[in-house]
């Protein structure tokens, strides 16, 4: 499969990468990481990158603006996405030939080539399995590369804490620290945050409810990021804020949109909620999810299906 991927970009002149919407270190990481491959190792392709900005990660990389006639006869390369509904930018049906590398269950198997990992700890390190079979072809890695690759891995590995990490996330992670990554100064830009947000994840540490069964509850409506002065896109550097409370099996964040919907941001320590976020127009890893509720009042049938959740997989622990 790694070998197809590499024929059709050797293929084509333009190639134009998209990822997810409302994109975290993995699919900016895996974007860009794979652009900044490909442009070092042919330098007369022309390579975009493609998709909503998010302020807290330009630090990485900023995205390309690009001209609808650029499609025209080009490779589309989607990275990190399960489902075309979280595809940022709709133009990525516009290309010649579309590719989907993703680690995600592939609930929605679009494309002309799919290649799909889910024992890969992030998008980022399918990528590096990538550039591994590509130096047979002479492909590069950068530092600037490298930079983005590694920032993918740390991120959907939350610094190799979470279960996914496996040996071959760190050797692949060796291979990029091979080229040479300044390190204080990657953390320092990845985990900075400004007083507002600050103030913020003080307001949930404060508010969040925990239920007997060890589920974390936190809504977040427009009236209080009004407040605070934060946007419903900020608000998703605080998924994890009260992530190491003890007796936490699950939490859920209800975070309402400038335009009145209802993002449903999951996350797991035990009990796989990807199917249930499939439930509710969403979709994601079995420990990490997010989905879109309707109404307020559907967040209290999720919470409800959560509970269920934590406590058959509370009971199973306990035998």
């Amino acid at each position: 499969m790694i070998r197809h991927i590499l024929d059709k970009i050797e293929q084509y002149e333009t190639v134009i990468i998209h990822r997810h919407e409302r994109p975290d270190p993995d699919a900016i990481g895996s974007q860009a990481g794979l652009a900044a491959l490909i442009q070092d190792t042919y330098n007369q392709k022309r390579v975009f990158i493609v998709g909503d900005e998010e302020s807290s990660l330009t630090f990485l990389a900023e995205m390309d603006l690009v001209s609808d006639h650029e499609y025209e006869g080009a490779l589309v390369i989607v990275c990190d996405t399960g489902n075309t509904e979280r595809i940022s930018d709709l133009r990525y049906t516009n290309g010649d030939y579309m590719i989907k590398i993703d680690h995600h269950p592939n609930e929605e198997p679009y494309g002309d080539l799919i290649w799909v990992d889910t024992s890969a700890s992030s998008t980022s390190e399918m990528i590096v399995a990538l550039y591994e079979e590509g130096k047979k072809r002479g492909y590069q890695l950068q530092q600037e590369a490298a930079r983005l690759l590694y920032a993918g891995i740390v991120g959907d590995t939350g610094r190799f804490r979470y279960p996914n990490t496996t040996p071959a996330t760190h050797y692949y992670t060796a291979l990029l620290l091979e080229v040479g990554i300044n390190h204080n100064e990657f953390y320092s830009a990845l985990y900075k945050k400004d007083a507002t947000i600050a103030r913020v994840e003080g307001y949930v540490l404060q508010h969040f409810e925990l239920t007997n069964q060890g589920l974390g509850v936190m809504t977040l409506t427009q009236e209080i990021m009004k407040k605070f002065g934060v946007t419903s896109k900020q608000s998703s550097l605080l998924v994890n804020a009260f992530s190491d409370v003890e007796g936490l099996v699950a939490w859920v964040f209800f975070v309402e949109d400038e335009d009145g919907k209802i993002r449903v941001r999951l996350r797991s320590k035990g009990p796989q909620i990807h199917m249930l976020a499939q439930q509710y127009s969403g979709g994601g890893h079995p420990l990490a999810s997010g989905a879109k509720a309707k109404s307020w009042d559907e967040t209290k049938t999720i919470i409800a299906e959560l509970e269920a959740l934590c406590k058959v997989y509370n009971e199973r622990s306990n035998h």
